[in-house]
């Protein structure tokens, strides 16, 4: 018998579940944040800024607590994750968002720059799911949801090696959806398109790439919970983007990337706009 994803799965009631955020602090994390916060949930807000964290857990009172969390170390999540259980009690849900994505021509980005992404955007999430996802099997149930990317289904000049971090992303939470599916524990991907936070500042939106906030994938983090879906694009029509890529001829892939401006975060960048997220980045590749 097919059993859909719903039906595999322990049901995770939102009322008074541990939600674990990461990147939380602001953006689509601290979207996320409220977003669970509205439906009962217990929140551990968790940013390597903890004074930004420290603002998200006060927005929503005490229903959430703060923690200062560098997903690029296993021992910052381990101290994380016990603290979360000592404060709040086992963790439901471990959301991982946070993320970052530096601009440039590929040949030009600085080695430490591109370690980074790596360390944040795929290590970050490995890190997070081998220190949570145990205890989850241990229950019989749990629920992970990694935020990850259309940039992980389709290249863009200008975001190689965010490219390769986000297509790691995927391959990474659809094997582990594997492995970890007999022990009750679900892993579900969204994948937003381009995002109205800082990490898009000074990039031109719009003009045929979908443009969405971060309470629109929050929204689709919350519908996890429940459908357990393995993918979630946001907006979802793109859901067919797999099969027109697998299909459509490259002359044609081609031109429908000169239309929309397809190399746009390599031509079309504002600098002085994106100064500041681009030194923010640069900032804890130092530390």
């Amino acid at each position: 018998m097919n059993l859909t994803a719903q039906q595999r799965y322990p049901a995770i009631d939102l009322a008074g579940a541990v939600v674990l955020i990461t990147g939380a602090g602001r953006g689509i994390g601290r979207a996320t944040a409220l977003a669970m916060a509205a439906r009962g949930a217990r929140i551990a807000v968790a940013d390597l800024d903890r004074a930004a964290a420290d603002g998200v857990a006060a927005e929503i009172g005490s229903a959430a607590r703060a923690y200062t969390l560098d997903v690029r170390t296993r021992p910052s999540w381990d101290a994380c994750v016990a603290a979360v259980t000592a404060d709040l009690g086992p963790i439901d849900v471990l959301v991982g968002n946070a993320g970052v994505m530096p601009v440039a021509p590929f040949l030009e980005e600085p080695d430490e720059v591109g370690e980074t992404t790596i360390d944040v955007n795929v290590w970050g999430l490995i890190h997070g799911m081998r220190a949570v996802a145990p205890a989850m099997i241990e229950r019989g149930r749990g629920h992970i949801v990694n935020v990850a990317s259309l940039a992980g289904k389709i290249a863009i000049p200008g975001l190689a090696v965010y490219n390769a971090s986000k297509f790691a992303a995927v391959g990474l939470s659809s094997a582990a959806r594997l492995e970890f599916a007999d022990g009750g524990v679900s892993v579900s991907t969204v994948l937003p398109s381009a995002v109205r936070t800082t990490l898009t500042s000074g990039l031109p939106l719009g003009k045929g790439l979908p443009t969405v906030d971060p309470e629109d994938i929050a929204a689709a983090v919350v519908r996890t919970c429940r459908t357990r879906r393995a993918q979630t694009p946001v907006p979802g029509y793109l859901a067919a983007l797999d099969l027109g890529l697998a299909l459509a001829p490259e002359p044609l892939i081609a031109l429908v990337r000169r239309v929309v401006g397809g190399n746009r975060a390599l031509t079309s960048v504002d600098g002085a706009g994106r100064a500041d997220y681009e030194d923010r980045v640069r900032s804890i590749t130092r530390t």
